[in-house]
């Protein structure tokens, strides 16, 4: 373990400045970052009675955030075929862009903690998201924060969570070892996609799952909120 001294910067006032434990931090979006659950689940049930579909529940919507699209319809509608998953992505998508004009918020502190993550200049912050490309575009649009990460993966353009090609992929890009990096998120698709390749993975518990699932990926830490975690993060 790096001691805090060694782990620690001086700034012009001559006391310690924070810094990351980590050389890249992976974030999940949807749940973790940015409060946009409750719009993914009104989105899907619009789009399921709008096609005259069985809607499926609240609980049933949330437990998919964090897969991506195809993984999460095939698990909402079992035997679900090609042409109604074009028919339900096309719908959903709708919905979902309609309600996308207000944006959704990030999750209290978020703002504040990744301002004092991006102080330290050793410490990369990356994405690794259900999202499609499109979607987190957009998303980083309306949050004016596209300049807080160095890169990004999304599920329309590499393997869905819980593989941890998203992962792997990032680690190559920001040249960084899987010892040097952590992934945080909200569901057991975002840990089990880190203890996959042996990566340090941090649990959120204001998102999707509840702890007790949570649990179960043997996060190395379960944070109530966004500040408790940048404040785990800097030492």
């Amino acid at each position: 373990m790096v001691s805090e001294m060694t782990r620690a910067s001086v700034n012009h006032s001559g006391r310690a400045q924070p810094r990351c434990r980590y050389r890249l931090v992976i974030f999940d979006w949807d749940g973790t970052l940015m409060d946009s659950a409750d719009r993914i689940v009104a989105c899907m049930q619009i789009a399921a009675r709008e096609l005259q579909w069985d809607v499926p529940s609240a609980a049933a919507v949330r437990d998919i955030i964090g897969l991506g699209l195809p993984e999460a319809m095939s698990q909402l509608f079992p035997g679900i075929t090609s042409g109604e998953q074009d028919r339900l992505r096309e719908t959903y998508g709708h919905q979902f862009r309609l309600a996308d004009r207000i944006p959704a918020p990030f999750f209290p502190g978020v703002i504040e903690g990744i301002e004092r993550l991006r102080r330290d200049s050793t410490c990369r912050l990356a994405v690794a998201t259900g999202k499609s490309r499109r979607g987190l575009d957009r998303a980083m649009s309306h949050g004016a924060c596209g300049d807080w990460f160095v890169a990004s993966r999304t599920a329309d353009l590499t393997r869905s969570k819980p593989h941890p090609q998203m992962l792997e992929e990032l680690l190559v890009e920001c040249d960084a070892t899987v010892e040097e990096a952590v992934m945080i998120g909200d569901t057991e698709y975002d840990l089990e996609m880190a203890r996959a390749i042996g990566m340090d993975r941090v649990a959120v518990t204001y998102g999707v799952h509840e702890r007790g699932r949570l649990l179960r990926s043997e996060p190395l830490l379960v944070a109530e909120d966004f500040s408790s975690l940048a404040e785990w993060l800097l030492v």
